[in-house]
């Protein structure tokens, strides 16, 4: 993560103490995510989560690469998409957490024209999550790998009592 990465979150956590109670609000325990009246109001993302209480969990960025560090998906952004998505869940999965603890997810694409395909695919696996973490997508001009398409980070909220995971 970098530090704009970083200074970003902090300045999204501080500004959203001032956001007046908003319109499309949902809450839980740890976070409530809104949509105020005077913004847009998106269905695929939410523009605010407020953390409330619980753990952040920060997600570095993943891409599409296997356990081993091979390249899933070499020039198909649908392939790579969705193993993007399943290291996500991984990741989740390590620390008892899943697609409804996420609070704010970053997208980096080296391509806008596979910005269609992505949030396809996006639309299929987070389609029962309901709202939406706060979400940000930005194309990029190079990735870390000449392969990757796109890399996701997230930051997570989970509870204060970590629960105990099975060990393999």
């Amino acid at each position: 993560m970098t530090k704009s990465s970083t200074l970003k979150t902090a300045l999204l956590l501080a500004l959203l103490a001032v956001v007046p109670v908003a319109a499309q609000e949902k809450t839980n325990e740890l976070v409530r995510f809104s949509n105020p009246p005077t913004m847009s109001q998106p269905t695929a993302y939410s523009h605010i989560a407020e953390v409330r209480g619980g753990r952040l969990v920060f997600l570095s960025g993943q891409v599409s690469q296997d356990t081993k560090g091979n390249v899933v998906g070499k020039g198909d952004i649908r392939a790579q998409t969705r193993q993007v998505f399943a290291n996500l869940k991984a990741a989740l999965e390590a620390v008892g957490a899943d697609w409804s603890n996420i609070v704010k997810m970053n997208t980096y694409l080296t391509d806008a024209a596979n910005i269609t395909a992505f949030r396809e695919v996006r639309e299929e696996i987070l389609a029962n999550v309901k709202p939406r973490p706060a979400s940000t997508a930005v194309v990029v001009s190079k990735l870390f790998g000449d392969d990757w398409l796109l890399e996701i980070e997230a930051v997570v909220v989970i509870s204060e009592k970590p629960k105990k995971l099975k060990r393999k």
